[in-house]
């Protein structure tokens, strides 16, 4: 099983993928935020099982824990956290959310 959702984190610092990266998909409610899934990068960096197999459209946001993955590797980082905000437009496609991640600096796209 595929997730809806998926992510990839890339340590552009060290040119390799960032493993053991803490991340929670949460989905925004009238409530405010809730969680609907967690989990962390795999040894290539990836999180292919993150939530569930559909969702609705909607607005979502992954929050990673690159201070954590930092802190592992005894490097010093600006961003504690990183939360990324996006767009469920079209519940029938899949959604990938990379992050390229260095101590002092990230960037993302939508990944295919």
């Amino acid at each position: 099983m595929r997730s809806h959702i998926t992510t990839h984190v890339l340590d552009t610092g060290t040119g390799k993928p960032a493993a053991g990266v803490s991340a929670s998909l949460e989905v925004s409610t009238a409530e405010g935020w809730q969680q609907i899934a967690d989990g962390a990068t795999d040894g290539d960096g990836r999180i292919s099982s993150f939530g569930p197999e559909q969702l609705q459209a909607g607005t979502y946001r992954i929050e990673y824990e690159s201070g954590e993955y930092f802190a592992r590797t005894n490097t010093d980082t600006f961003f504690p956290t990183v939360t990324l905000t996006f767009s469920l437009d079209d519940p029938s496609q899949h959604y990938h959310v990379p992050l390229l991640l260095s101590p002092f600096a990230y960037s993302t796209y939508r990944g295919s």
